[in-house]
């Protein structure tokens, strides 16, 4: 089976299964492999908005029924089940749409969203919105990086001659400058 194939019969899942916990990088290979034609823009958006969305929905269940009990088995999550309250206390909304954005947060917060007071459908309609947002920023980000790198190795294969040629000039300028320098160093 070629990369096609594999794509082509588990590209999808992969993106669905890789959003539910993490994603990003799985969204920008997500996105580098729509630029290079194996997967489709919208069905990848759509995958990995449905992960996305189902891993933050579990997090914010296990925070609501479970929450005070995995705060004692993990403690480490306090401080930032602590910072998510005191953003969530000033913008709800915002913080539900940009918490899978936010560095540290991605399980931890919705976790913390879940121990509040917001509403099941309320975060369910932003974490909707959000997932949506971030599953379009990641794979845009991905299939734009697609096209840099494409032009990058274009741009590259014409000038590796010069390339290689300005390489070996510079080494044997650093070993003549070394060579020379050891040298007045012995006298």
């Amino acid at each position: 089976m070629n990369v096609e194939q594999l794509l082509n019969h588990y590209g999808y899942l992969a993106i669905f299964i890789g959003s539910i916990l993490e994603g990003e990088t799985i969204l920008t290979l997500a996105g580098f492999f729509v630029h290079k034609g194996y997967l489709l823009f919208v069905p990848s958006i759509l995958c990995a908005t449905a992960g996305g969305m189902i891993g933050d929905q579990v997090c914010f269940l296990l925070g609501r029924y479970y929450g005070t009990r995995l705060l004692q088995h993990f403690p480490k999550l306090d401080p930032l089940v602590e910072k998510t309250n005191r953003l969530l206390c000033k913008h709800s909304s915002i913080i539900i749409i940009g918490v899978r954005f936010m560095y540290g947060l991605r399980i931890a917060g919705p976790i913390a969203i879940g121990m509040s007071k917001v509403s099941f459908s309320r975060f369910l309609l932003l974490n909707a919105l959000g997932a949506l947002l971030w599953a379009t920023i990641i794979v845009s980000f991905g299939y734009l990086f697609g096209q840099s790198a494409q032009w990058l190795f274009t741009q590259f294969q014409q000038y590796t001659k010069l390339l290689f040629a300005l390489i070996l000039l510079i080494a044997v300028i650093v070993l003549s400058i070394y060579w020379y320098s050891k040298q007045r160093r012995n006298k």
